[in-house]
Order: C-alpha cells, then sequence, then structure tokens
C-alpha cells in the first residue's frame, strides 16, 4: 500500500471516530509502533494528541516531527525510573504514574528541570497481575505524601482494564474509576485534584465514554493494525 492510500485510511478513520465522540472528550492518537508519517496524517485531520509508550521512540518522533509545534505529547507506557528524567523533558503528559516512588522521583526531577507536567496515577481497579498502578488501597493511603508533591501538577486518573472482561465487567472498572474520582476529590487536598479520567481504548473507547471518561487512547482504530 502507498502512504497516499495509507494516508487516506486514517483521515477516514479520525473522521469516523469524530463522529463518535463528544466534545468533552479528548482524543489521543496513540502512535506507538508507528511512524512519524502517521502522525502527520492524523495532524493534517486536526488531532493534536498524541500518545507514545517507549521514551526513546518517541524521543526519535519528536525529533523527526519537530516542525509541528503544537503537538501534545503523552507517555502512556510504563515509565521506568531511569527513563524518568527523558520523560519529563518529553513528555507534556504522563498518564502512568504508578507508585509513590515514581511520582516523588518525578516530582523531584521536574523540580530540577523546572517542568510541571500533568500526570495521571494509574490504577489498578481489580487485580491484575499483567498491569501496573496502585490498588484503590494503596492509592488512598499514598494520598497524604502524594498531596506534599509540588511540581508535578496530579489531574487525572488512568486505568487498563484486564484483557478479555465482557462489556459489563469493563464498564464496571470505568464506573468504579470515576468513583474513585469522586472520593479522592471529596477530600479537597491541594495538590491532588482529579480533572481528568484516561479510559478507554480502541476497543472499549464507547464503555468509557458513557461511564464518563475526558480522554480516550485510541491507536489502532485510528492507524489500523501495528506490525512490530
Amino acid at each position: 500500500m502507498s502512504f497516499s492510500a495509507a494516508a487516506d485510511q486514517i483521515a477516514d478513520r479520525v473522521r469516523q471516530v469524530q463522529k463518535d465522540i463528544p466534545a468533552s472528550v479528548r482524543l489521543i492518537a496513540v502512535s506507538k509502533k508507528f511512524p512519524a508519517a502517521a502522525v502527520r496524517s492524523a495532524y493534517e485531520m486536526g488531532i493534536r494528541d498524541f500518545g507514545e509508550s517507549q521514551v526513546q521512540e518517541a524521543e526519535q518522533k519528536q525529533a523527526e516531527l519537530a516542525d509541528l509545534p503544537d503537538l501534545t505529547w503523552h507517555l502512556i507506557g510504563h515509565l521506568q525510573s531511569n527513563k524518568a528524567r527523558k520523560a519529563i523533558a518529553q513528555f507534556q503528559w504522563i498518564h502512568s504514574v504508578d507508585s509513590l516512588r515514581l511520582a516523588q522521583r518525578l516530582d523531584q526531577i521536574a523540580a530540577e528541570l523546572g517542568r510541571s507536567p500533568q500526570c495521571c496515577l494509574q490504577v489498578k481497579i481489580v487485580p491484575d497481575p499483567a498491569k501496573y498502578g496502585f490498588t484503590v488501597s494503596e492509592l488512598m493511603q499514598a494520598l497524604p505524601e502524594l498531596n506534599q508533591l509540588h511540581s508535578l501538577r496530579l489531574v487525572g486518573l488512568m486505568t487498563i482494564p484486564p484483557y478479555g472482561l465482557a462489556a459489563a465487567a469493563t464498564q464496571a472498572v470505568f464506573e468504579q474509576l470515576r468513583h474513585l474520582q469522586e472520593t479522592i476529590n471529596q477530600q479537597q487536598l491541594q495538590q491532588v485534584h482529579i480533572k481528568h479520567l484516561s479510559m478507554g481504548m480502541s476497543g472499549d473507547y464507547p464503555l468509557a465514554i458513557a461511564a464518563g471518561t475526558t480522554m480516550i487512547r485510541l491507536g489502532t482504530r485510528l492507524f489500523g493494525q501495528r506490525h512490530a
């Protein structure tokens, strides 16, 4: 397939998704494993938010797209602490703050670099050994210490349901994350104010929208199947 044909397909997919989502939902195009040219095609359709899972891959892509100054980059994959400095420098959003220790490390680096990325706390609503993240009880216990951080903007919660869940069970996960948002905000913490929910991917985003998400992360739904 020529790239012009691929670009047309991306444009068609983006156009269809844009019809499906309300204006209140932010569409993040998950460009991991897709080339910079695919990002350009989505950009031409009005998308400005792009999600990457690996710091090194994102760094290369960002260099190729340096002529597009209004892109917002979201780190959505697990972040190893030895990549924390680069992540703070490269991303405006980090969706995968999955432990108190990582949050504290990121906050320290953000202060050193004079940056204040917006962050989502990743939560495992139900047990899942394949996923990183706070359990609900761990997050509630960590809130006093998270509230001591000053450089990170802790404004969201993120979750990924376990693979293979039925639609009703997936919907329940999303609704529980929304209830957790309400529970946290009732504490009226100064440094942790959850305005955003990052939930919903290509296979389940309509369920997330119904549950009140503010951000969805779509990859194959926009770009097609990954080949690497």
